[in-house]
């Protein structure tokens, strides 16, 4: 039988499990092994939670104790209710090696006289919810363990938590992931999206539940795994139907690969001679195509452009207000914008180049790469930031794209003179303005290279700083030419990419300045 032990230790009372082989009932589930040491099954302790709270309080008198040691986060959700009636005890500390549990920190506030909790490990966030109700936290570990959910979004504190909008779920659920996701779902008041890479049923089940039971409304969520078998089709149409008056929605997002693959598989039809009728109309009209389209895409961002600065100009003396938010906007242009587009973030320029645009962030990193600024169709697409990155507190490292549309020069199609020396070396080219609704922010640029199609630049967060530093030598090893710009892991970079060919990116970084 699994009992709680509960022990004096000098001005303390302690609590831990102890696994009892005995057989025989004993009397209430309780047995008494000294003055200083007591039994009681997790049973007993739940039916009678007043009787045992009673009993404790006029220990804690008696023997003048005002500290309770628990073994485990599990241990802590049961003890912590026999504390509601005694204001004796005012510090927890927790022994298990683990990061303090959400279920405990709500277990915390349920209790008025607690105002120190100690623990292996406390997340930034954490740190700052019991602040913020007098609860002093502290850490044995100097190193914060977060778990897989909170490194992949990047939620190291608590305005990145309270204010992101988009989610990726990219494996299944570990308990630690749950523990953070419920935090992160009673905090949120922004949340639009739920990406997950992978379906699992009960990873699913569980986001519902904590959706339901934080009464959170108006969410899509979109699975990107390529679901063939019909009984998981027709499982999701039925929850789907069910979340409706939720106003909760799920989609199935299937890869580009696997649709061309499923479309290619219907067609039987033999198309080798009409391919070869094709290949010469084809050829004779690519170059006609291609100048025309050109001309038409440099009109249709002109076009664009022009609307913009009417917009700003019509807006610039009038104060523009964003609903729930409590960062002040700084600069009025930017936020002028939001009439346009609510996805408006900032506004970035690049020296002698084509580049001096708003930039939008969309919910992922595909949209606006086949979209405009106007939400419509448009194959030069629009200047993005990632979207895992946040404009209400700067990440390390915050990324923008677009595509290279070389031929007509917009996006970020000049940016192929910054591969020039005569550029680079120019010291008006190399600072970057990248101003957001609430900063205006200079970079200076430290790196500029081409690499092969990869991901290991784009990294928007780092769990420590050799990991930052790792990050740091390697985009300055790749350089072209070396700036001589000390960075260090206090600094925050901004990141532009864009693709060279279809097998390599030009990436510029700068780092942001002071003046």
């Amino acid at each position: 039988m699994k009992k709680i032990l509960i022990s004096i230790k000098n001005d303390s009372l302690a609590f831990s499990y102890k696994i009892s082989t005995r057989t025989n009932i004993e009397l209430l589930n309780t047995n008494i092994i000294s003055d200083n040491e007591l039994l009681f099954s997790e049973d007993y302790i739940r039916d009678n939670n007043k009787i045992v709270s009673l009993f404790i309080k006029e220990l804690c008198q008696e023997r003048n104790l005002y500290k309770a040691i628990i073994e485990t986060n599990a241990l802590a959700l049961i003890i912590l209710d026999l504390f509601k009636r005694n204001p004796l005890i005012t510090a927890i500390s927790i022994q298990e090696n683990v990061t303090l549990s959400f279920a405990v920190y709500e277990k915390l506030l349920e209790n008025k006289n607690i105002n120190y909790i100690e623990a292996q490990s406390i997340q930034q966030f954490m740190l700052e919810l019991l602040d913020k109700n007098n609860i002093h936290g502290e850490s044995r570990a100097e190193v914060l363990y977060l778990s897989n959910f909170m490194v992949n979004n990047n939620l190291t504190n608590f305005s990145k938590i309270f204010y992101k909008m988009n989610i990726r779920i990219n494996n299944y659920l570990k308990p630690d992931d749950i523990d953070d996701l419920q935090a992160f779902f009673n905090i949120n008041k922004y949340l639009k999206n739920i990406h997950l890479d992978v379906f699992y049923k009960s990873d699913l089940e569980v986001i519902i539940n904590f959706l339901l039971k934080y009464k959170i409304k108006n969410i899509k969520i979109l699975i990107y795994e390529n679901i063939q078998e019909s009984k998981v089709i027709e499982y999701l149409k039925k929850i789907n139907k069910k979340l409706s008056k939720k106003r909760i929605k799920i989609e199935l997002v299937y890869s580009q690969e696997y649709l061309k693959s499923a479309i290619f598989k219907q067609i039987i039809v033999n198309t080798i001679k009409a391919c070869g009728v094709l290949i010469l109309a084809i050829v004779s009209g690519t170059l006609s195509y291609v100048g025309i389209s050109n001309y038409f895409s440099l009109q249709e961002v002109t076009k664009i452009q022009e609307t913009v600065k009417k917009t700003i100009e019509e807006n610039k003396d009038e104060d523009v207000i964003i609903p729930e938010s409590s960062f002040e906007i700084k600069n009025n242009y930017i936020a002028s914008l939001l009439s346009i587009n609510q996805d408006v973030m900032g506004w970035l320029k690049v020296n002698n180049t084509n580049i001096d645009y708003p930039v939008v962030r969309g919910t992922d990193n595909e949209y606006y790469l086949n979209y405009n600024l106007y939400h419509e169709k448009d194959i030069n697409g629009w200047v993005f930031m990632d979207y895992r990155n946040s404009i209400y507190n700067l990440d390390t490292n915050t990324i923008i794209y677009a595509h290279n549309r070389y031929y007509s020069g917009v996006m970020f199609g000049s940016l192929y003179k910054a591969y020039n020396s005569s550029w680079y070396k120019n010291p008006e080219n190399q600072i970057i303005s990248f101003n957001t609704l609430y900063e205006t922010n200079n970079y200076q640029i430290f790196s500029i290279y081409k690499t092969p199609k990869t991901i290991d630049y784009l990294k928007t967060y780092f769990a420590n700083d050799d990991e930052y530093n790792s990050y740091i030598n390697m985009v300055k090893s790749r350089s072209i030419y070396d700036f001589g710009i000390t960075i260090n892991t206090n600094d925050k970079i901004l990141t532009l990419s864009t693709c060279s060919n279809n097998n390599q990116r030009l990436v510029i970084h700068a780092k942001l300045i002071t003046d």
